[in-house]
C-alpha cells in the first residue's frame, strides 16, 4: 500500500515539473515574438496598376521576397503596404521584385518582357498617377480634363 501511494506522489511531483517547463517555453516564445515586431518596418510606396488580377501579381512578387510578412496593394490608389522584417531584407529588394513581374513602382520600371506576358486588362497606362490619396486622385482627375 505504502509503494502505491509514492507511486502516486512521484507522478504528481512529475506533473509539476513539466508544467513548469511549460510555462518557461511560453515565456521564451513571447519574448522572440517581441523581438520580431521590433524589427518589422512598415512601408507604403505607388505601385502602377488596374484590376484584381494585377493585385494578386504585385501582391505575390512582394511576398515572394524573404521576410516580407505581409503586403496589400489598393486597386484605386495604386498604393502598395508592405510589412517586412528590416534585417532579411530592405525596401529596394521589394521594389526590385514587384518591378520584375511587370509593373512600374515608385522607383524601378516594370520589366518591358514580364510587362508585354500580363494579361490584356493587366496592361496598365505607364503614365498613371500612384501613390494616390483620395482628395489627390479627386484633384488629379480634374487637372488632366483641363
Amino acid at each position: 500500500m505504502k509503494k502505491v501511494i509514492l507511486s502516486v506522489v512521484a507522478i504528481a511531483a512529475l506533473g509539476l515539473t513539466s508544467c513548469k517547463n511549460e510555462t518557461k517555453k511560453v515565456d521564451d516564445t513571447t519574448t522572440t515574438e517581441v523581438s520580431k515586431d521590433m524589427a518589422m518596418t512598415d512601408l507604403s510606396f505607388g505601385v502602377r496598376g488596374n484590376c484584381g488580377m494585377c493585385k494578386n501579381t504585385i501582391e505575390k512578387a512582394a511576398n515572394s521576397v524573404e521576410g516580407v510578412a505581409s503586403a496589400n496593394w489598393d486597386v484605386d490608389r495604386k498604393k502598395i503596404d508592405v510589412s517586412f522584417d528590416d534585417t532579411k531584407t530592405d525596401a529596394m529588394a521589394i521594389h526590385k521584385a514587384i518591378a520584375a513581374s511587370g509593373y512600374d513602382t515608385e522607383k524601378m520600371a516594370g520589366s518591358e518582357e514580364a510587362y508585354k506576358d500580363l494579361p490584356v486588362c493587366c496592361q496598365y497606362d505607364h503614365e498613371m498617377m500612384m501613390n494616390q490619396s483620395d482628395e489627390k486622385k479627386l484633384e488629379d482627375h480634374s487637372t488632366h480634363n483641363h
